[in-house]
């Protein structure tokens, strides 16, 4: 086929943005994977996972994937959420999950309850709720959950969540909405109602933020991705009704809020679950540009091929792809917001290694988790499901830009060896040391670009060190930043997202250990403070007119419990959005 056909058949098939030129969307021949098409976006939540068609039509692919794999076309199911102010004894449905902390587990001298809520549900109960929670041994501890079915209410069952000591932050009340799913689940309930023993010390801003956490991990505790199983079975809830938190706008628009967010959240972890063979470069750049034409009044798409990405000399990036038979892809979506100008300009900055053998520096030996290298392109999919989610939003006054080097790291005879020297879009050239430490090199080129749209801030998110992983466990991201200001602001973020973040110290002494004697630096330095220096490294590459953060998520993006991705950064990610728009 011609250059000119592909060209069109791409720009037919992609709905680019007309002010992306088609000189640079990627052109080839081979694409060697499967596609993965856009969501569905709708009013009433919808999990809608990844498929292999996108607005009705096939997309057919002139290659199978390695493995004939391709995930199942699984119908999107929604979950409906309202806000209700009634007597939790009068609420009539499946289940009736109660939110209470060990406080309001306390009994008198009879055994009874003194919560005034729990009290009623008993009094209704003729004191078995009381009794069975004895027998329970529950005591509302975090974690703890009982789920009865007892006659004599609305609801045919009573579940009692615990909420440990005391409940007040938004990941407290996301794990109330865990929970209430994984009981919905195990009981096979269509409806549910979730309350709260106490909420009358909560103030009315307290109330709308736990509703939404409340609704926002009941979406992400009932979704299972089984895209990539035989069989799947398909969750039969269908509402969730939130009781003695409020009613109005005010919570109807937070718990829209939390359906757009979860919908950017499932994305993130569809893509980082998604095997290599699936997912190449190509088809993230695909997923990416369906963003685009599903949300085309506030976003455009570019998508910079091998020789365009040559042309910006971008030498660092294509050293890390110069091995993979799946050629690289550069994505740059832009949100402009609606309705006027934007004030501040952002940019969020994924690592797109879409699979990460460590090159020549192969990785061996136990520890090396070779087997999940495809989740290395955890960055990108936290910064897409931002994008997803920033698209249903349409925050005004900000204009975001959404930037993925994607690649692999593979080994060929035409791949880079440890000690070439690379370099990089700044003019700043790099001495390899070892070719495990590609994402850095990815992103170089990603920060120089990124910087050269004019941006204010930006956020680069890279699943970058395991010694950050030593330094902070499996849960807590690192942050470096030598912005104060801007480490206040995600900080912010944090407290309504509930994510985990810790900043680091940028030690400018470790630099030392990155200098290298026949170029302008290294790659790694020692062993010490690894997650350090590979933050300086990437300062390197960022002008110091723009506030710039690191976020080095390898540990919090993957669940060994749930064995799968957790879409880490992407809530935080939105709140920070939030926050710099007018």
């Amino acid at each position: 086929m011609a250059s000119s056909a592909i060209v069109a058949s791409l720009a037919t098939s992609l709905s680019v943005s007309s002010s992306s030129s088609l000189s640079s969307i990627l052109v080839f021949t081979k694409l060697g994977s499967a596609t993965v098409p856009g969501f569905s976006s709708r009013l009433s939540f919808a999990v809608s996972p990844l498929c292999f068609s996108r607005r009705g039509r096939r997309i057919i692919m002139a290659h199978a994937t390695l493995g004939l794999t391709k995930p199942a076309q699984i119908d999107p199911y929604k979950i409906s959420f309202a806000a209700k102010e009634i007597e939790v004894v009068e609420w009539k449905g499946d289940i009736l999950a109660v939110g209470v902390t060990e406080k309001d587990m306390a009994k008198d001298e009879n055994s009874k309850f003194q919560n005034s809520i729990l009290k009623k549900l008993d009094a209704q109960l003729g004191g078995l709720l009381s009794e069975a929670s004895s027998e329970e041994d529950f005591t509302g501890k975090p974690g703890q959950s009982t789920v009865l079915r007892l006659p004599g209410l609305g609801s045919k069952r009573v579940g009692l969540i615990g909420l440990g000591q005391s409940a007040s932050s938004p990941a407290d009340f996301r794990s109330l909405g865990e929970s209430v799913a994984a009981a919905a689940k195990a009981a096979q309930a269509s409806n549910v109602a979730v309350a709260l023993a106490s909420s009358e010390g909560l103030s009315e801003q307290s109330k709308l933020t736990s509703a939404s956490a409340i609704a926002s991990g009941a979406v992400l505790g009932i979704y299972e991705d089984s895209r990539y199983k035989s069989e799947s079975k398909k969750p039969v809830l269908k509402s969730v009704d939130i009781l003695g938190l409020g009613t109005g706008p005010g919570i109807e628009k937070k718990l829209k809020y939390a359906e757009d967010v979860s919908s950017g959240v499932i994305l993130g972890r569809e893509l980082v679950n998604s095997p290599a063979n699936v997912l190449t470069p190509a088809v993230l750049a695909e997923e990416a540009s369906n963003i685009a034409s599903t949300y085309s009044d506030v976003f455009s798409a570019t998508i910079l091929d091998a020789e365009k990405c040559k042309e910006l000399k971008m030498g660092s990036y294509l050293g890390v792809a110069a091995a993979s038979a799946n050629p690289p892809h550069f994505i740059h979506l832009c949100y402009k917001p609606p309705g006027g100008p934007a004030k501040v300009k952002l940019g969020l900055v994924g690592k797109g290694l879409t699979f990460d053998s460590g090159g020549y520096n192969i990785k061996t030996g136990p520890g090396c988790s070779i087997e999940l290298m495809k989740f290395d392109m955890g960055g990108s999919g936290a910064v897409l499901g931002a994008a997803k989610a920033i698209g249903q939003i349409k925050p005004p006054g900000v204009e975001v830009h959404f930037i993925v080097a994607a690649c692999e790291n593979m080994i060929s005879g035409t791949g880079m060896r440890p000690g070439d020297i690379v370099t990089a879009s700044n003019g700043k050239t790099i001495e390899v040391n070892n070719t495990d430490a590609e994402g850095r090199l990815t992103l170089a080129d990603a920060l120089v670009y990124a910087c050269n749209q004019n941006v204010d801030k930006i956020i680069d998110l890279a699943t970058l060190t395991g010694a950050c992983i030593v330094a902070l466990g499996p849960s807590i991201a690192g942050m470096f930043t030598p912005s104060d200001d801007l480490a206040k602001e995600v900080f912010a973020a944090t407290e309504v997202s509930g994510e985990k973040l810790w900043r680091m110290p940028l030690e400018e002494s470790y630099w030392e250990s990155m200098k290298s004697g026949v170029a302008d630096m290294v790659n790694t330095g020692g062993r010490q403070g690894g997650s350090i220096t590979a933050a300086l490294f990437l300062k390197q590459f960022v002008s110091d007119k723009v506030q710039w953060m690191h976020i080095d998520m390898a540990g919090p993006v993957w669940s060994d419990k749930k064995g799968g991705a957790t879409g880490f950064g992407i809530s935080t990610l939105v709140e920070w959005v939030l926050k710099n728009s007018s």
